[in-house]
């Protein structure tokens, strides 16, 4: 049973693999695609004013209006970056100085430094994204020679995808010249920014994808506004975005919602007809369901309940959800009697629709608790005539027992081990249920149960015990088929944390 259990785990982790590889596809595939369509797009309409800055360069200073610089791009390929001048013109070239520029740096012209503030310096490298040597999103080209200084494991991170013209370190340090003042700032630099800049970067290549890409391009546009030039970002605001939010949080939720009310409203109508006639039409109840829908999500909104991660939420926002449906149907009970008034629709049909709609929200937001509670009620129904997962029996029904139940039901791997139950010396435990599991019995009822259940995995979790009985438990299970594991007690170590910072 144990290796058909190895086996399981290793096919759901080929297929999370092979999920994750589809993912990534599609996220590159999409990336590229806004590369193209919007360096396409801005080139062209950007033209008027690539004049208009290329001209005024000109007035302002001699030679090439257009500087290039080597950086280094994705795979350790140098490529040629390009920007609007902003610098004076020397013989000796644009940079004759430290590559990286302080806001007191006298080569920066007037027109340059205009340039520089509105970041209308950097709109050539839509060349560069056409190309291919760089993308709109992505950690920003640092120059060759600086990157031949970091690390090669930094260097393989970093470079692994297309350097970007705004990235999430571009926007939190898109005042970086007003930090970079006096003789010291080159040491500034390197010992401050650039490793926390490299930080930021890691944690983009980490989770970035298309939804973080639209985030970081609506902070990037905010940043250029005058009034919030000089605002400090929150890297959150980047990493978990309004784009992100919406796109995994709040449209999801808001389409299962007209689905679960769609059904709801259906089966309410059915039940409805049963017993009185009524003819609203089905025009009619597909517009209720999509009102309430709307309603529910508005009130989901403000409650915070679509940042709530359902799956280790407490039940007590039922409450909450309850209070949306009652609040969602006593508005629009509110407007059928004031406002639109025909066809009025009865009361006691829209309290049933809120009936109906508060079971499906709740059991679509934890299904995976009624799921795994359903397998569990399955397995102990069973017994051991089943192979659904490997059984586990826990030995210890107090605090550290508990918490060791708990976080089985929260793993990953929650559909292939179940928790048959929980064995316990203390008579007065041997009532008790433990997050829906029996105590089963005392610590002389191993052998027995082990045998009767099939039990694959014994874990002790005894805090408080002594440690002679400790060690007499353990032979116990020892003597079993069973695989031994021993819990540590997380709660006491806790505890003696807290009794510490006290102390």
């Amino acid at each position: 049973m144990q290796n058909d259990t190895l086996t399981t785990i290793s096919i759901t982790k080929t297929i999370s693999h092979e999920r994750n590889k589809t993912v990534l596809f599609i996220n590159a595939f999409l990336k590229r695609g806004l590369d193209i369509l919007t360096s396409g797009l801005g080139l062209i309409l950007l033209f008027p004013l690539f004049l208009v800055i290329a001209i005024a360069i000109r007035r302002e200073s001699p030679g090439s209006v257009i500087y290039k610089g080597v950086r280094m791009g994705k795979g350790e390929k140098p490529f040629n970056i390009y920007k609007f001048k902003t610098m004076k013109h020397s013989p000796a070239g644009e940079l004759d100085g430290p590559s990286i520029t302080a806001s007191d740096d006298p080569r920066i012209t007037d027109l340059g430094r205009y340039l520089r503030d509105t970041k209308l310096n950097e709109l050539p490298q839509l060349y560069n994204v056409l190309k291919g040597d760089m993308s709109i999103v992505g950690p920003r080209p640092e120059d060759y020679h600086i990157a031949l200084t970091w690390s090669a494991d930094v260097r393989e991170e970093i470079l692994s995808v297309r350097p970007g013209i705004t990235s999430p370190a571009s926007v939190i340090y898109h005042n970086e010249e007003e930090m970079l003042q006096g003789d010291g700032f080159m040491d500034d630099y390197l010992v401050k920014i650039l490793p926390d800049k490299l930080r930021l970067d890691h944690l983009y290549i980490e989770y970035h994808n298309f939804f973080t890409d639209l985030d970081v391009l609506a902070a990037t546009f905010l940043t250029l506004i005058p009034l919030l030039r000089g605002k400090k970002v929150d890297e959150r605001w980047i990493f978990g975005g309004p784009v992100l939010r919406f796109f995994r949080k709040v449209l999801p939720w808001f389409l299962i919602d007209v689905l679960i009310v769609l059904l709801s409203v259906g089966i309410s109508g059915i039940v409805w007809r049963i017993s009185t006639v009524i003819h609203l039409g089905i025009p009619v109840f597909i517009i209720l369901a999509l009102a309430i829908a709307v309603c529910v999500s508005l009130i989901n909104t403000m409650l915070g309940l679509q940042k709530v991660s359902w799956r280790e939420a407490s039940p007590a926002y039922m409450v909450d959800i309850g209070i949306s449906c009652a609040l969602t149907m006593a508005l629009l009970w509110v407007v059928n009697r004031v406002w639109i008034t025909e066809p009025r629709i009865p009361f006691s049909m829209l309290w049933l629709i809120s009936i109906t709609t508060f079971v499906g929200l709740i059991t679509v937001r934890y299904r995976e608790r009624l799921l795994t509670s359903l397998a569990y009620r399955w397995l102990l129904f069973r017994g051991s005539s089943t192979s659904f997962a490997e059984r586990i029996l826990i030995v210890g029904a107090g605090r550290l027992g508990e918490l060791t139940s708990w976080l089985i039901q929260r793993s990953a791997y929650s559909t292939l081990f179940g928790v048959i139950g929980f064995v316990d010396d203390d008579p007065k435990k041997r009532v008790d249920r433990i997050h829906g599991v029996k105590v089963l019995g005392s610590t002389k009822d191993i052998p027995a149960l082990v045998e009767k259940y099939s039990i694959a995995i014994i874990i002790m979790a005894i805090s408080n015990a002594e440690v002679e009985d400790k060690e007499h438990i353990k032979q116990i299970c020892e003597s079993t088929d069973a695989k031994l594991i021993i819990m540590p007690d997380l709660v006491q170590n806790v505890e003696d944390a807290f009794n510490g910072i006290q102390e």
